[in-house]
């Protein structure tokens, strides 16, 4: 493959202002996810430590194997809810390497609230274990939790993706023969009793672990005995009598390499081939996308000056370059494997759509994953392009992606607008992982065109209604929607409501994507197949 030639000027008024500015947001980024993993009040961490526990960011790095990466989702889950007391939805989930295999991790987060489940929390919870599923990873979950937070029982027990969806998730993994281990380090009360209860294999600390549907609050409201927690569901009473968990340990420690002792055991099956290469380094320095990145929404850019930066040498085969220029395809390797790349160069009209369409059948023709780069306003509107047919050939590049068979990861790098999102592979059209960076946007349209919609929308009814056209109704209207959209729009919302999974420093971008894919590579490929195109 011919490498891109970088067209970039690393010396000009215009890369220093867009590094600075995206520099900036990266800077804020860490300071945001910094504050996620290790902000507490002290008397949290003086609570654990009188209870002789580790934190769960100590338990995690003991149970990784040395000097593996660990890539970590929706660090900043919740962190525009519940007035910030759940950072990180009070759970730690992610991709790690334990005993040579690639595992997803749950772990509860103990040092908020007692690992007391929000709604938020489950929600990021069920995606670990959708994650797992999908990709036939198997799941290694460290209890120590309050259960459900009872003052939100409404938003967090009844629903079908609600709390119950953790533990069918649970019986899929088990009924597809995908390995789950329960490492009991603290309490796994009332529903959460289910988590050791449905795993393969369970280990609970002796004093400080304790399984059981009702804890001593509940049993003594319930029935008016006074019991301990050891007495209802310690070490000793589920690994002696109940036969509920398999192994008692002594200490966290001890627990710990059990449960990596376990995970030894299991076998490793054959992964999905994909074409492979030698990894190499991209030509240039990822650190330049901070200044090729703009530092407003509403400018663009030439996505293979980020790709340039993203992939193996920086060689890229771009397919019909001359055709459809908005939308660059092509093929490419990320940390050795091959993938095909979809990147928005603008808006999608109707050349770009049915390229957009044919690529994605290519690559699902000769079994390479997709990787979206998203920065998209939308497909075009208007009369002209109605009549050429924009609706339909949207379509059909919806119809190719829902009937892909291959792995698709998106990276949302600024502008994600309108049904632009869905045809770029959007978080409901199933994709294996979406990351976003910390300048992205996303919504049904931008702020300004929303505010110019409503405004015109609002103008016409009051002329219908015969009523005088008030200059500050339309200025109040237009404010009013710029505040909503630009509150609801930014990265941090969105990673917060977990419409992703975690937001990425742009130069972490290839590391995150390769973890990805090769997780992903566990799993068989789906069977081809399409609905109908509109032709």
């Amino acid at each position: 493959m011919p490498a891109i030639k970088s067209l970039i000027s690393t010396g000009s008024e215009d890369f220093r202002r867009r590094y600075a500015h995206n520099k900036g947001l990266a800077a804020a980024l860490k300071s945001k996810q910094d504050e996620s993993r290790h902000k507490r009040p002290q008397r949290d961490f003086d609570r654990l430590a009188k209870q002789g526990k580790m934190t769960p960011r100590e338990r995690l790095n003991k149970l990784l194997d040395p000097a593996t990466p660990f890539l970590e989702l929706s660090t900043l889950a919740a962190n525009m809810a519940y007035g910030g007391e759940a950072p990180g939805a009070a759970s730690i989930c992610g991709l790690g390497i334990v005993s040579g295999r690639e595992v997803v991790i749950h772990a509860a987060d103990s040092t908020v609230k007692g690992g007391a489940w929000y709604p938020l929390t489950v929600k990021k919870v069920l995606r670990a274990l959708d994650i797992a599923i999908e990709n036939h990873l198997p799941v290694i979950h460290l209890c120590d939790s309050a259960g459900g937070q009872l003052q939100m029982q409404s938003e967090v027990f009844p629903d079908k993706y609600m709390a119950g969806r953790i533990f069918r998730n649970q019986a899929i993994l088990s009924k597809m023969g995908i390995k789950q281990v329960a490492l009991v380090m603290g309490h796994c009360t009332a529903g959460g009793a289910y988590i050791p209860a449905m795993s393969d294999y369970s280990v609970i600390v002796r004093g400080t672990g304790g399984v059981f549907l009702g804890g001593p609050p509940l049993v003594k409201a319930a029935t008016g005995q006074v019991m301990t927690a050891d007495e209802i569901g310690g070490a000793d009473l589920h690994t002696q009598l109940s036969g509920t968990v398999d192994y008692a340990a002594d200490n966290e420690d001890e627990c710990i390499a059990l449960g990596r002792d376990i995970v030894a055991q299991f076998d490793r099956g054959p992964k999905t081939r994909i074409e492979q290469a030698e990894p190499e380094a991209p030509l240039y320095d990822p650190d330049e996308l901070y200044g090729i990145i703009p530092d407003d929404i509403k400018h663009g850019f030439d996505m293979r000056e980020v790709i340039a930066r993203m992939v193996d040498g920086s060689r890229f085969h771009e397919y019909k370059p001359a055709y459809g220029t908005t939308l660059v395809c092509g093929y490419a390797h990320i940390l050795g494997f091959k993938v095909g790349i979809i990147a928005n160069n603008g808006i999608l009209f109707n050349d770009s759509s049915k390229k957009g369409a044919h690529f994605i059948a290519l690559c699902n023709q000769n079994n390479t994953p997709l990787v979206f780069l998203q920065n998209i306003t939308g497909y075009m509107v208007g009369r002209e392009y109605e009549i050429a047919g924009i609706t339909k050939d949207g379509a059909k590049m919806i119809m190719a992606l829902v009937g892909s068979h291959v792995p698709k990861f998106t990276v949302m790098c600024h502008a994600s607008f309108g049904a632009g999102n869905y045809g770029m592979c959007g978080r409901a059209y199933d994709g294996r992982f979406l990351f976003t960076w910390p300048n992205h946007q996303i919504g049904i349209m931008g702020g300004e065109q929303a505010a110019n919609t409503l405004v015109e929308v609002k103008q016409r009814q009051l002329e219908r209604e015969g009523l005088t056209v008030d200059p500050e109704v339309l200025a109040k209207v237009r404010a009013d929607t710029m505040g909503a959209f630009e509150s609801q729009t930014n990265a941090y919302y969105a990673t917060s409501q977990l419409w992703d999974d975690g937001i990425l420093d742009p130069v972490d971008t290839r590391n995150a994507l390769g973890i990805a894919i090769s997780a992903a590579l566990n799993a068989p490929f789906g069977v081809p197949g399409n609905g109908i195109f509109r032709f």
